[in-house]
């Protein structure tokens, strides 16, 4: 493979395509539950542990912002011991917040911890105005009261928190899990409407059990949480991560191999599988594992991502670059995040014929990509063009593939593994 000119400061992975993707392939603890986790250590001091833990950026980001308020993290192998100490300093740092939107989550933990918190608004993947009037209005209803000074968000809840009804306006991930850190300490009963249902979701109400917590219904629509004087220690084993294992499986469709995802759960991908099936790949599912095979090319599918159990928005990027090839047009409704589509451009410059009108993705199939130099703009995107390389003729190198890292532990690793060429540099 050529190697191409170095660029300082950013990683580039160099992708010749024309492999098929063959063999199996592992994913570890979902990077949705880890982080949550991560927060969840801080409501009750002590020495927790959390397993099939990924060695991601996101990770270690959050790693530091619990650090920061105390907390010790140890990490060996796929584990993570954290330490948190009978005393909290109660802020995220704003350097570390902005770069990770789950960062936010500290607000409800810290609250019921410390009754107070001071939270630099979040940053993350630029996906466009994704507002935590949510958070604020279902913390505000259970006692807290908050003041935004130089774009830190000071909460204090004089009184401690308190139980309350609190119906959402819509069944977001990131509202649903502070509302629900929050409410495990608060005085009664707490119960969240329209919660989301995500996997994730009851992963952290698992986690949050094992530590003393008492929760009804995480993975429903309505959950219940009554109060606890305090809580103990926790350990647990992260769910795995379906977008990682819904990655390598589109990376099977996509160059018409033949890939096996293990340590996986099948059923978080429903809907996924059901498109990848319409799309003409052909799969068989275990208790554990999921087996694809990709099609000679693919057909159209139309969809719209929707929470959990409908098409996560996270796999929307990989769907688009699989479909760029499919013979005919297939339409994407995007329902999640308004501003998911800068990718777009780069795909395109690969040769794919993908318009964007409102919130709909537009993809006419075309017989072949192009590879070229593109550039990565978050952790989905930056897998979905790479998975576009591994499909194109010639070399496709992808810029800022550091945002994949964010997501993925060692990315090209794995596909390599799996029979690609592809080759990092830094």
């Amino acid at each position: 493979m050529p190697r191409l000119p170095y660029n300082p400061g950013m990683a580039q992975l160099v992708v010749t395509g024309g492999a098929r993707l063959r063999g199996t392939v592992g994913v570890l603890g979902a990077k949705n539950a880890v982080l949550k986790h991560l927060v969840a250590t801080l409501l009750a001091p002590g020495i927790h542990r959390i397993d099939n833990t990924p060695d991601i950026v996101d990770v270690r980001l959050m790693a530091q912002v619990i650090s920061h308020i105390g907390a010790s993290c140890r990490f060996e192998g796929t584990s993570v011991e954290v330490e948190v100490p009978d005393e909290l300093l109660p802020e995220a740092p704003i350097d570390l917040v902005r770069r990770m939107r789950a960062s936010i989550l500290v607000l409800g933990a810290l609250l019921a911890r410390c009754g107070e918190a001071r939270v630099a608004l979040p940053g993350g993947d630029d996906f466009g105005s994704r507002p935590i009037d949510m958070h604020l209005e279902g913390l505000e209803s259970m006692g807290a009261e908050f003041e935004l000074v130089h774009g830190v968000l000071r909460a204090i809840a004089p009184g401690g928190l308190h139980g309350a009804e609190v119906m959402l306006e819509f069944p977001s991930v990131g509202a649903t899990e502070n509302l629900l850190l929050a409410s495990v300490m608060a005085r009664g009963t707490t119960v969240i409407g329209n919660a989301a249902r995500e996997p994730e979701i009851q992963d952290l109400a698992e986690f949050l059990v094992t530590m003393g917590a008492v929760i009804r219904g995480a993975g429903t629509s309505t959950i219940e949480i009554d109060g606890v004087g305090g809580l103990d220690p926790g350990r647990h084993r992260a769910v795995p991560d379906r977008l990682e294992a819904g990655t390598y499986l589109v990376g099977a469709a996509i160059t018409g191999g033949e890939v096996t995802v293990i340590d996986c759960v099948p059923g978080h991908l429903r809907m996924e599988l059901r498109k990848l099936g319409e799309a003409g790949c052909s799969y068989e599912v275990g208790k554990d594992w999921v087996t694809l095979s990709g099609p000679e090319r693919p057909r159209p599918v139309d969809f719209a991502t929707l929470p959990y159990p409908g098409f996560h928005t996270d796999m929307h990027p990989q769907m688009v670059s699989l479909l760029s090839l499919a013979e005919g047009t297939s339409v994407i409704t995007e329902n999640i995040y308004a501003a998911r589509f800068r990718y777009i451009g780069e795909l395109n410059r690969l040769g794919a014929d993908v318009q964007i009108e409102g919130q709909h993705v537009i993809i006419r199939g075309v017989t072949a990509l192009s590879g070229c130099p593109i550039d990565a703009c978050d952790i989905r995107a930056g897998a979905a063009l790479v998975l576009a390389g591994l499909a194109a003729d010639g070399v496709t190198t992808v810029n800022d593939a550091e945002h994949i890292d964010r997501g993925y532990a060692d990315f090209p690793g794995k596909l390599a593994a799996l029979g690609a060429h592809i080759e990092r540099f830094d």
